[in-house]
This record gives structure tokens, C-alpha cells and sequence, in this order.
């Protein structure tokens, strides 16, 4: 039987709330009794990813400057899931559409991760989108200025050795779409 970690949360108190950006302080109390306070905790909207394939087999990458960093970088397509999404596939198909004008004829799911579950109550989950064709040009929200190149997954690769991709959550999502890639190769 193995031990349950989890904590109580005591209290709650907002120190900050903004549309993509909410700060909370927590009292929490420990399994063994001991009270943690205070505990801070990010929230953010679910996120969305994927590696997109177009027809031919090119990987649609993104560059992007990302103010935070100062760094400008390579990521794969995604963002936040929004209220009006039914479901997280739908936000999926919405974010490459808007940012790439790619569509896809499918979507296989990978999972879910987190940038960092200490502080951020939210997941990022992870899809392999394949079949894709440009079929419009890009949507881009107002503070979004993003280039869009096709790389061969081997490219891509040499992108991963050289360190231009630093979205650890791409990363992520490129290492269990390249094994399912190689899964799917095998059936």
C-alpha cells in the first residue's frame, strides 16, 4: 500500500487574476499535520499542442520571439484552450488553423504534461496531427507575429541537437510523437 502524499488545502486567497495569468496563495496542511503557508500557485488555461504533419510528411514548425527569454526560437503549434472550444481536439484543429492555415485529416492524442507541476495548475496536452494542407492563410491574435517553415523530421531533429527548440513542453511533445510516428510504422 503506498502512502498518500496529498495535501489539504486549507485556504485559498486570489493575489492576482488576469485572462491568461492568475496568482493564488494557499495554506495548505501536510498528511503528517504540518502546515505549509504560504503556497503560491499559477494558474493558466489548459494548453494545447501538436507535431503537425502536412500529406508529405513535413513537420510545421514555428518561430517565434518569446519576450520572457529574449530569446527567439523554434515550437511546434498550439495555445489556449478557449470557453468555446467543446473539447481540447477542437482547440487543437482551432490553433493550427489560425496560426499555420494548415488542416488536418487526423489527430491522434499523446497525453498530457506540465511545465512545471510545483507551481502551475494546469496541463498541456499533446497531439499528433497528420494529413495536413494549406488551405487559408494565418489568423494571427494581435500580439502574435509568428513564421512558419516545413522541416523533414530529420531537420527537425538536428533543430532538437542544436538546441533551437527550448519549449521543454515541445520537446515533450515532439519525443512521444516521434515514438508513435515509429509505433505507427510497425502496423
Amino acid at each position: 500500500m503506498t502512502k498518500d502524499l496529498r495535501w489539504k488545502t486549507i485556504s485559498s486567497e486570489y493575489l492576482f487574476k488576469d485572462n491568461w495569468f492568475t496568482v493564488r496563495k494557499d495554506t495548505c496542511e501536510r498528511p503528517d499535520g504540518k502546515i505549509v503557508y504560504p503556497y503560491y500557485v499559477y494558474e493558466f488555461p489548459t494548453w494545447v499542442t501538436a507535431l503537425a504533419l502536412t500529406e508529405d510528411g513535413k513537420v510545421i514548425m514555428e518561430r517565434q520571439y518569446r519576450h520572457a527569454l529574449d530569446v527567439t526560437a523554434w515550437e511546434l503549434p498550439g495555445g489556449c484552450v478557449d470557453d468555446t472550444d467543446p473539447d481540447n481536439e477542437f482547440a487543437i484543429a482551432r490553433e493550427l488553423m489560425e496560426e499555420t492555415g494548415y488542416e488536418f485529416s487526423k489527430y491522434e492524442y499523446l497525453g498530457k504534461t506540465s511545465c512545471n507541476p510545483s507551481t502551475n495548475s494546469n496541463w498541456m496536452h499533446m497531439y499528433l496531427a497528420t494529413g495536413g494542407r494549406k488551405v487559408k492563410e494565418q489568423e494571427l491574435d494581435d500580439n502574435e507575429e509568428i513564421e512558419v517553415k516545413l522541416f523533414s523530421i530529420e531537420e527537425l531533429k538536428e533543430l532538437l541537437h542544436r538546441q533551437e527548440i527550448v519549449q521543454s513542453m515541445h520537446i515533450t511533445t515532439i519525443f512521444y510523437a516521434l515514438n508513435r510516428l515509429n509505433e505507427n510504422k510497425g502496423h
